[in-house]
């Protein structure tokens, strides 16, 4: 497999809720550093070999020099779509569908030949999981699956 050096990281204003959530689809806490007066809180995540990363954890996240200039209650991650690879798809969906029914914007299917289905966070981060495979090596150079 091809490994990627670009990282996430998603600016969020609770561990908990990451925890919560990001646990019940079978991601766990690689190492967590809490916020103090000195510096603001940071989170590692990873289900096998997809990471994540949170920053902040608590309200001075929308005090970030960059976003703090947007609404708090503007939606997360507009125009991105985070794609998470997922081994037995047709399992993790039927568990997560169960989980998180209310969450679930587009139900699981192969019209992009590969199956997937997509979520939106508790932040409004906007999810794709999709059956994995190799996403260099199988396609051309035009996109076309090999």
């Amino acid at each position: 497999m091809l490994k990627s050096d670009i990282l996430l990281e998603l600016h969020v204003p609770s561990f908990k809720m990451a925890k919560d959530f990001y646990g019940s689809i079978g991601f766990e806490v690689v190492w967590e550093k809490e916020a103090d007066s000195k510096k603001k809180g940071y989170m590692v995540m990873r289900k096998g070999e997809s990471i994540l990363n949170f920053y902040c954890g608590d309200e001075t996240v929308y005090e970030h020099s960059f976003f703090r200039s947007f609404d708090k209650n503007t939606q997360r991650g507009y125009g991105v779509e985070i794609i998470l690879p997922i081994d037995g798809i047709e399992n993790f969906y039927k568990e997560i569908s169960k989980l998180h029914e209310n969450k679930i914007v587009k139900e699981l299917n192969d019209k992009y030949e590969k199956k997937d289905f997509r979520m939106v966070d508790p932040f409004g981060f906007y999810l794709r999981f999709v059956e994995r495979y190799d996403w260099v090596n199988d396609r051309d150079k035009f996109g076309n699956k090999i």
